[in-house]
């Protein structure tokens, strides 16, 4: 099995999604020695009595109330057992995964003060498969303490969690394992709750699952160019060498090698001077869902590898630095404009219907042969999901009103803006599923087979097959269709083993 091991080089998402695929993980030799340098601070802050937030001092609105002696030793477990919140339906366990992982990974940085002993049952779940049961619906994105709090609570032994299909008591989940509870000391209830673990976690999955839907969008323009007769000019490496968006760029390569080998591309092949701009801008609109991408990894490659705990642990300076990088602020605002560029991708697929719809009508058929329809019956559904994918582009970082007595009076709800950014995705992919089985139906209706590129002969292999499969209902074949396409990303092991 895959072994995915924490070292102070940052940690890459293929990394974490193999982790979230079922990776074993472990700390490095180096990486314990900065967690004990990190909590070495913590216990000279302790034994110096100093006035640090969540350690000597309550939270919250109590930020300036000192605890007692007394009260300091039972402090972290209270943070742990009073701040689990939350309503909805669970996180899915890929989720919980990818939040352990990077609140291992962020006390692996050593700002968090945390003890290895907290690194470790972090590490020992994840490779056990004890699974946090916590609610999907808790944090304002103003770190994920809800949810963080329900899985510190399996990990002292509290709580509720799945282990080999069964949900148990989190301290019989442990105990089934083999691993012994976590018993809490200096800063590590706070560490483990203080932290954007589920919107990190999640959106990691996110960036990679759009990045394969941008991949099935150019799919679905390749197959709809050759169902037109397209004019493949606004492919031509001379338009991207004028206005050189990587992003741009890439699509326009991307669609010529999905085009390869077709007529498209002879001189003479498109049937028009110049086509509607929902083919004429595939490049352009393609390119900016790819550099909204790369703007959402960047976000989640920097909060998956920051020390984002509050108050931080400086080893340098020997010193508990209250901050406020537990504000994901970056990486919401890329979401909510990801969702953005995936309601563009979806317009244009949308739009590329009707002039497919007008192709089978106006120049191919008169009415509807048997076993060609299925695209055609599915084109209001289309019509009725775009409004949808719309509507979820609309921001959801600015909407977290005033909390706890006006002191957390900012909020970036980054875990509703990557959740919606999800449902965006899969939308997504359920308009270029049902454009691919329109293009088909223009495809089948020609008088002549067609002449393909190699990728959009691949395509078109592929919605038949669905079809083959799949019962003679158009629900069943867009299902059958959805299930391949786009593929799902592998997440099942990391590029390379790094231990």
């Amino acid at each position: 099995m895959t072994t995915v091991t924490i070292t102070e080089a940052p940690l890459a998402i293929e990394d974490l999604l193999a982790v979230v695929g079922g990776a074993r993980v472990q700390l490095d030799g180096g990486t314990r020695v900065r967690i004990a340098a990190s909590r070495a601070v913590v216990d000279r802050a302790l034994a110096d009595g100093e006035a640090v937030y969540g350690l000597t001092t309550q939270v919250g609105h109590g930020k300036d109330t000192r605890l007692t002696e007394e009260q300091i030793g039972g402090e972290q477990r209270f943070l742990v057992m009073s701040h689990i919140g939350g309503i909805g339906p669970p996180l899915p366990t890929e989720v919980v995964r990818a939040a352990l992982a990077v609140r291992l990974n962020g006390i692996a940085r050593g700002g968090s003060g945390a003890g290895v002993a907290a690194a470790e049952i972090l590490a020992a779940m994840l490779n056990a498969g004890v699974h946090p049961v916590v609610p999907e619906t808790a944090s304002v994105g103003a770190a994920d303490i809800g949810q963080m709090a329900g899985m510190a609570q399996v990990a002292i032994g509290m709580g509720r969690a799945e282990y080999r299909g069964n949900v148990l008591p989190g301290g019989e989940a442990l105990r089934r394992a083999g691993i012994a509870p976590l018993v809490l000391g200096g800063k590590d209830g706070l560490a483990l709750i203080s932290a954007n673990g589920v919107s990190v976690g999640q959106a990691a999955l996110v960036a990679s699952r759009a990045a394969a839907a941008a991949e099935a969008a150019d799919t679905a323009a390749a197959l709809s160019m050759e169902a037109t007769g397209a004019n493949t000019s606004v492919l031509r490496p001379a338009v991207g060498q004028a206005k050189p968006i990587p992003g741009q760029v890439a699509a326009a390569d991307h669609l010529r090698a999905l085009l390869a080998g077709s007529p498209l591309l002879e001189p003479g092949g498109a049937r028009s001077v110049q086509d509607a701009l929902s083919f004429r801008v595939v490049p352009q609109v393609h390119g900016a869902l790819r550099e909204y991408i790369a703007a959402a990894r960047s976000a989640v490659t920097i909060e998956l590898n920051a020390a984002a705990d509050n108050p931080l642990v400086s080893v340098p300076d020997q010193a508990l630095v209250s901050n406020g990088n537990f504000q994901p602020v970056v990486l919401a605002i890329a979401h909510d404009a990801l969702r953005i560029a995936l309601a563009q991708v979806g317009q244009l697929s949308e739009r590329r219907m009707s002039h497919l719809w007008d192709t089978f009508f106006r120049e191919l058929a008169t009415g509807l042969p048997p076993g060609v329809a299925y695209g055609l019956q599915l084109r209001y559904p289309a019509a009725a999901l775009f409004p949808e994918l719309r509507q979820l582009a609309a921001p959801a970082s600015l909407d977290t009103p005033p909390l706890d007595l006006g002191v957390e009076d900012h909020g970036t709800s980054a875990p509703l803006s990557v959740r919606k950014t999800g449902a965006a995705v899969g939308m997504l992919g359920d308009l270029l599923a049902i454009e691919l089985i329109l293009a088909r139906d223009v495809l089948a209706a020609a008088p002549t087979g067609p002449v393909l590129g190699a990728g959009t002969g691949a395509a078109l292999r592929m919605v038949e097959q669905a079809i083959a499969t799949a019962d003679p209902r158009p629900d069943a074949v867009h299902r059958a269709l959805r299930d391949r396409f786009p593929a799902p990303p592998a997440v099942g092991h990391a590029k390379t083993q790094r231990d």
